[in-house]
């Protein structure tokens, strides 16, 4: 597949995430670019973060990375033609103490590719409102929620497991709380009679 400046955040991840899987080098979408994908775009990324579970050469990584177009420029990969970047940040995988992480498989017109689940790109961005305090993750993970299938009674174990009973709680007021506004924005409006 040939990437230019339109393609999308999910064709560069099935491009990136179908080279790999080529050159035999197992790997996840996390972080920001896999919620962005998980919200529908209403959260946007510009860089992917893949995790290796297996292990591979940097010689290998690179040959992958370029059969799509991209180089190695410091710790990252870039496309002289694409507004994303690659980077490879060192695992495990794992979502706070859970390393039992399965991911799922996105198939796309434009490749294939190993992502977080809704449910786990949801507790990901938990993670970082959780031990951070950073209430965007706190968002993302709400947009999550609405827009894709979470299992929350998944997520709310994980929270408590982690030691954020509160924090799960803050989580389902907010989610909540975007629903009654959802709902509230797509009534439509009662006409009005002139007497």
């Amino acid at each position: 597949m040939i990437l230019t400046t339109r393609s999308s955040l999910s064709a560069v991840a099935l491009a990136v995430g179908g080279a790999l899987r080529r050159h035999g080098i197992p790997a996840v979408l996390t972080g920001g670019a896999c919620a962005s994908l998980h919200t529908r775009g209403a959260y946007q990324s510009r860089d992917m973060d893949f995790i290796l579970v297996g292990a591979t050469t940097q010689a290998r990584l690179d040959t992958a990375m370029a059969s799509v177009g991209f180089v190695r420029k410091g710790d990252r990969y870039v496309h002289p033609r694409v507004v994303f970047y690659v980077e490879f940040p060192r695992g495990p995988l794992a979502i706070g103490s859970d390393y039992r992480i399965a991911p799922v498989e996105r198939l796309g017109r434009h490749g294939r590719a190993l992502i977080l689940s809704a449910t786990d790109s949801c507790r990901d961005r938990l993670a970082a409102f959780y031990h951070w305090n950073d209430r965007s993750s706190l968002d993302v993970a709400v947009a999550i929620a609405l827009r894709s299938p979470v299992r929350l009674a998944t997520v709310r174990r994980w929270s408590i497991a982690e030691g954020f009973t509160a924090g799960f709680a803050e989580f389902l007021r907010e989610v909540r709380r975007a629903r009654v506004g959802r709902r509230r924005r797509s009534k439509p409006s009662p006409r009005r009679t002139g007497r």
